[in-house]
């Protein structure tokens, strides 16, 4: 080999050494650290750029991109003197790479550091059911000391979110405990409203029943007292039309007797006190076909003779009494007597229906009658 070759090839594979050397390709969203002769330098954008070969080099690479970073559960003793293990979430983003490299030597345990201490500050004031229902507070205070604490470093916090809060294993049961206990008050007020609303329905539809019934009887009772007046309308019409006397009216009253306490709502049956007019007008009427009757057939002489001789007595004497064992007296007797009977079997008859239905009140057995006192 020729020896002038020699030399060529090695000033050109020191040429792309060097050449290599002083080249550097930055990625989007990467930023390098450079440092010459061991002292920072300045910070590599991405794309393409040149360094000084052996004088310059890269000391730390960075990713300016938001980052996640999760811890592990910290136990945090909260005011009422109950340990909780809380694991938070933090989402962080350089945005000073000089800072990030040479102001901390280690940005995340830095920030994981911060955020327990903060953590128990922040929870040390707060009790169990606050810490479980105040997340939003405990987050947005968290954020505020972690940016302040972390901005000369290079990195700013854009949220703190608090993943788990874990109480203690007592804790939990007798939370549980107490949500079962507020799930049964609650379904316990649901079927009390339920059984409320039920019972005020049930109430509406009663009173509607009742209110409808009460209107039903009312029209039915209108409306039969209009057909009975009516009836007695036409009957009076008709008995004044065929000119009824006093005898038929009186029988017809008694006829109607029996059917006063024909009700089974009747408590007490009163007996007007023109049944006895009544009961003397049927037996008027009863005296009066008596004496209508055809009589004995006519006397021989010697009773008539006997007759005189009676007549003569009693005009001695003074009024004249009919006899005892006369057809006349016979039949208004007997005529009285029956008419008596019918009263009395119609009274009894109603009287005995009254008494199985209640108590029987018979006022008009003390009251005089209205015929008598007239008399």
């Amino acid at each position: 080999m020729d020896p002038v070759v020699i030399p060529i090839l090695v000033a050109a594979i020191i040429v792309v050494f060097i050449a290599a050397a002083a080249v550097r390709i930055v990625p989007q969203a990467r930023r390098y650290n450079i440092e010459r002769f061991g002292r920072y330098r300045r910070t590599l954008q991405p794309g393409l750029n040149f360094v000084l070969p052996v004088a310059d080099r890269v000391n730390t690479k960075l990713d300016v991109r938001e980052q996640v970073y999760s811890s592990d559960p910290k136990p945090v003793i909260t005011e009422d003197n109950l340990v909780v293990n809380i694991d938070t979430v933090l989402y962080y983003q350089i945005t000073d790479p000089r800072a990030a490299a040479y102001e901390v030597a280690d940005y995340l345990q830095a920030i994981d550091q911060l955020t327990v201490t903060t953590l128990r500050n922040v929870i040390g004031s707060m009790d169990l059911e606050g810490t479980l229902t105040s997340r939003e507070e405990i987050n947005a205070r968290l954020r505020t000391v972690l940016d302040d604490a972390t901005g000369k470093w290079g990195i700013r916090v854009n949220r703190v979110e608090i993943k788990a809060i874990d109480p203690p294993n007592t804790i939990k049961e007798a939370m549980e405990k107490q949500m079962r206990a507020e799930r049964d008050k609650r379904a316990a007020i649901l079927h009390a409203e339920g059984e409320r609303q039920a019972k005020i329905l049930t109430a509406e539809g009663t009173k509607q029943k009742d209110i409808l019934e009460a209107q039903g009887t009312q029209q039915a009772m209108i409306l039969r007292a209009d057909g009975e007046s009516k009836a007695v309308e036409l009957v009076f019409q008709a008995v004044h039309r065929n000119n009824a006397d006093a005898k038929v009216l009186a029988y017809k009253y008694l006829e109607t007797l029996p059917h006063l306490a024909s009700s089974d709502n009747n408590t007490f049956w009163v007996i007007p006190g023109e049944l006895t007019e009544a009961i003397r007008t049927v037996t008027t009427a009863f005296g009066d076909q008596s004496s209508a009757a055809p009589g004995p057939p006519p006397p021989t002489g010697q009773e008539v003779a006997a007759d005189q001789a009676a007549t003569s007595d009693k005009d001695h004497v003074g009024t004249p009494e009919i006899e005892p064992n006369s057809t006349l007296a016979l039949d208004a007797v007997a005529a009285a007597d029956e008419a008596a009977k019918q009263a009395a079997a119609a009274v009894s008859d109603a009287k005995a229906e009254a008494e199985a239905v209640g108590e029987v009140r018979l006022p008009g057995r003390n009251r005089s009658r209205p015929s008598d006192e007239e008399g």
